[in-house]
């Protein structure tokens, strides 16, 4: 019999991946089209996935009753500390293997 979890994890999944696209195609269309440096742009993707997954997760994913304010300044603590490590690891990666930006 399958868990009554799964669909939600399902959702979760789905949410992790729209945002994950988000992150990406933020981060290409602003270093390809705009010219932003690969480790600022990945930063706003980081963003821009950070609050989509927000929205997404708390409407669909848990169907949150709790105030914006108190969910929020919890979900943004963990999601900026993503954010730092995420522009740590690129810019590490861009300097000592030299990998492409994406």
């Amino acid at each position: 019999m399958p868990s009554p979890l799964l669909p939600q994890f399902v959702r979760y999944g789905g949410a992790g991946a729209i945002g994950t696209a988000a992150h990406f195609a933020t981060l290409a269309a602003l270093v390809e089209f705009a010219g932003a440096g690969p480790v600022g742009a990945s930063t706003v993707g980081a963003i821009v996935g950070a609050i989509i997954n927000y929205a997404l997760n708390y409407r669909f994913t848990f169907a949150s009753r709790r105030a914006h304010h108190v969910a929020l300044p919890r979900f943004g603590a963990v999601a900026a500390a993503g954010v730092v490590l995420n522009a740590a690891v690129l810019s590490a990666m861009l300097a000592f293997a030299q990998a492409h930006y994406l």
